[in-house]
């Protein structure tokens, strides 16, 4: 087992698989949250009581098989937020991954031990989910490059679902040359050389944030804006932000219901009272709340294809802080979640292609930038992300 000084890896496995000699990531090292199949091996789901009654996988999920086709070798299963119920990072069961950026901080969830993994250089890159921020939110607190892309886009087979209109398979990498080695391999089409022309900042994305954070992040701005030439600034959601999640904190729960309520029925299995409490108020939202959100999922899509038009990116805070403490009361909890699902609902709401990009921190603390582009224009923000890189 490879040494695991911050927690990230699910405790008692041993999963090394070598990659497939020359390919073009031969020389790059890979983990995989707990959600991905891994053929000889259980599916834990961060739940202990997840894998009663579900067979060992034989053959690896679509993501763990695309990166050790290319080469890249994998070194373990990493710790996940339970069943992906999660946004900050601590495990009930396995553990808080440590996020070494902010050792007294989260990391972040549901991917947390894949990006803890790679923030701490046990492996180059590292595989996570995304359905309501997963991927995001640890890129943010942990200082890494991270992606959600276009949903729909990948194949998910072998990853195990949560709210499947939302649900998608993400990655971290902490720098940019690695981060668009591996997502050239994983969209399945390189980088381009030729970057966006036109720049959106999202005003009301930035005045949600904490000042300390909008300011911190002004220089990342300026510099991309340099890069686009055309920049104007506009509101994400006209609706305001907090309308969007709302929607995204109907949808999202009512899939999740759907998607474990026979688990529930048949093993009755141990869970944290946040997951539990979580599925609970999944399962009583009425069809007209339903009705209501759906309506405003066609919203935010219409919103994001009128700002991103082919050329064009959105700029916003990934976060709207740094890493909260770890440990916080229960009552504590919920308003640090609401508030960061504010500015990642229109992840899962409109399935847009979003980086996450490192390089600012409040009182040393590390926060992201966040980068949009039109549905299949994923390769552009890794261009971008490169680009902006490569300009310092």
């Amino acid at each position: 087992m490879i040494p695991d000084p911050v927690n990230a890896f699910v405790p008692g496995t041993d999963v090394r698989i070598a990659g497939r000699p020359g390919g073009p990531l031969a020389d790059l090292t890979f983990a995989a949250k707990d959600l991905f199949d891994v053929a000889g091996f259980a599916t834990g789901g961060g739940n202990h009581d997840w894998g009663r009654g579900y067979r060992v996988p034989d053959r690896h999920a679509w993501a763990v098989q695309t990166l050790l086709d290319a080469g890249a070798g994998l070194v373990g299963k990493t710790i996940t937020d339970e069943v992906s119920l999660g946004i900050l990072g601590e495990s009930a069961f396995d553990g808080t991954p440590l996020n070494s950026k902010a050792p007294d901080r989260v990391p972040g969830g549901s991917s947390s031990g894949s990006a803890a993994a790679v923030a701490a250089g046990l492996c180059d890159t590292a595989i996570g989910t995304d359905t309501g921020g997963s991927v995001r939110v640890p890129a943010s607190f942990c200082g890494l490059y991270g992606i959600r892309p276009t949903h729909g886009r990948l194949p998910l087979d072998g990853m195990m679902p949560q709210a499947p209109s939302s649900d998608t398979t993400g990655w971290f990498a902490r720098d940019a040359a690695t981060f668009a080695r591996v997502s050239a391999v994983m969209l399945g089409e390189p980088v381009p050389k030729t970057l966006p022309t036109r720049l959106v900042v999202a005003v009301d994305a930035f005045g949600f944030a904490d000042p300390e954070v909008a300011a911190a992040l002004k220089p990342l701005v300026e510099r991309l804006g340099a890069l686009a030439g055309e920049v104007r600034e506009e509101l994400l959601a006209p609706q305001g932000l907090s309308v969007w999640g709302r929607a995204q904190r109907t949808l999202q729960p009512a899939e999740a219901w759907s998607t474990f309520k026979d688990w529930l029925d048949r093993d009755n299995p141990r869970l944290a009272f946040n997951v539990a409490r979580g599925l609970v108020m999944g399962s009583t939202i009425p069809e007209s709340e339903l009705g209501w959100a759906r309506l405003m999922r066609q919203e935010a899509r219409a919103r994001l294809s009128y700002l991103l038009p082919p050329g064009t990116i959105l700029a916003m805070p990934t976060t709207p802080f740094p890493a909260p403490p770890r440990g916080l009361p229960l009552s504590r909890q919920n308003p640090v979640r609401e508030r960061i699902l504010c500015l990642a609902a229109h992840g899962g709401l409109a399935g847009f292609p979003q980086v996450s990009i490192p390089g600012a921190t409040v009182d040393g603390l590390p926060v992201g930038l966040s980068i949009l582009a039109a549905r299949g224009a994923d390769t552009q923000l890794v261009a971008v992300a490169k680009a902006l890189e490569e300009s310092r």
